[in-house]
């Protein structure tokens, strides 16, 4: 069901999550989100999906250099790694204690807390 009033899609990851790589080059790897772009669903993860950046010369830097930057990756072919048992894992949404949608995992049934909090 499409959303009424903020067209931005619900992500089944949050900035401060760690999530495991499960297609692609980097496939395997694993690391914490640094960046969520909701618009392009695309995440910035740290230490995965290393691009080479050129950095052209200026006078604090007259030689100029190749940077290494983290690039984005859909996240489609990112999974949460459940924080009980270590492992990714599939996650859905239901009501907790309080009456909010909190996201839990599918393979342990646990609620999975809140990453920036």
């Amino acid at each position: 069901m499409e959303r009424k009033f903020n067209k931005q899609p619900k992500l089944h990851i949050r900035t401060g999550d760690s999530v495991e790589v499960i297609a692609g080059n980097s496939k395997g790897q694993s690391g914490k989100i640094t960046k969520v772009l909701v618009e392009k669903q695309r995440a910035i993860v740290e230490g995965v999906n290393l691009v080479t950046k050129h950095v052209k010369p200026t006078a604090a830097n007259p030689q100029g250099e190749l940077k290494k930057i983290e690039g984005s990756i859909h996240i489609s072919n990112l999974m949460l790694i459940d924080p009980a048992t270590g492992k990714p894992t599939r996650t859905g949404r239901k009501l907790n204690e309080q009456g909010k949608l909190q996201r839990y995992s599918k393979e342990s049934g646990k609620f999975i807390p809140d990453p920036s909090k």
